[in-house]
C-alpha cells in the first residue's frame, strides 16, 4: 500500500508545505472504476490513505461512496466509508448521489462531517433554499456535462422563483 500511495502522499506533502495544510484537501475514489480498472483492495486502500493523510494534518478528505462506481452507476456493495471515516482525523466529506434525506441521515449518524452535492448544486443554484423548503429540484442534463459551452448546463438552470414554484404550495 505504501508504494501504491507514494505519489499521492508526495503531492500532498509538497502542497501542504507550500501553502499550509489548513488549505489542502483531497478527493479520493478508491472504490470507483475507470475504463474497467478498479482496485483489488479498495477498503484497505481507503483506510491506508486516511491514516497516511493524518500525518499532514490537511483540512479535509473528500471520499466518493463505494456504491457509486463509474459515472454515477450505482451498485450494491458490502464496502463502506466508515473505516476511512474512523481513521481520518480531519473533516470527512462524502459524495455519491446524496439527496436531502439521506444526506441529513449521514450527518446525523456521523458517517461524514459534510455531504457533497455536486450535480445537485450544478442544476439547482439555490439548493440550500430548496432543501429548506422541501421544494422540487431541477433535473440535471448529463449531455451538457464536460462540454465546451460556458453557459449551457452550467449557468442556465432556473432558480426556484423562475420555475413558478409557489411557497404556499
Amino acid at each position: 500500500m505504501e508504494n501504491r500511495c507514494r505519489l499521492t502522499m508526495e503531492i500532498v506533502e509538497g502542497i501542504a508545505k507550500e501553502i499550509g495544510p489548513e488549505r489542502v484537501g483531497i478527493r479520493l475514489s478508491p472504490f470507483s472504476s475507470h475504463l474497467d480498472v478498479s482496485d483489488s483492495q479498495p477498503e484497505q486502500l481507503s483506510v491506508y490513505l486516511a491514516n497516511a493523510l493524518n500525518k499532514y494534518n490537511i483540512l479535509y478528505a473528500h471520499y466518493l461512496e463505494p456504491r457509486v462506481r463509474r459515472y454515477m452507476q450505482h451498485v450494491q456493495t458490502s464496502y463502506s466509508l466508515q473505516p476511512a471515516r474512523n481513521a481520518f482525523k480531519g473533516a470527512f466529506l462524502a459524495a455519491g448521489n446524496y439527496n436531502r434525506e439521506n444526506g441529513n441521515e449521514a450527518i446525523a449518524s456521523d458517517r461524514a462531517d459534510l455531504i457533497v452535492y455536486g450535480r445537485l448544486f450544478l442544476c439547482n443554484p439555490d439548493l440550500p433554499r430548496r432543501f429548506a423548503l422541501k421544494a422540487p429540484l431541477n433535473d440535471y442534463v448529463e449531455a451538457t456535462f464536460y462540454t465546451q459551452d460556458p453557459v449551457v448546463g452550467y449557468t442556465d438552470y432556473p432558480f426556484l422563483e423562475e420555475t413558478g414554484y409557489r411557497m404556499d404550495s
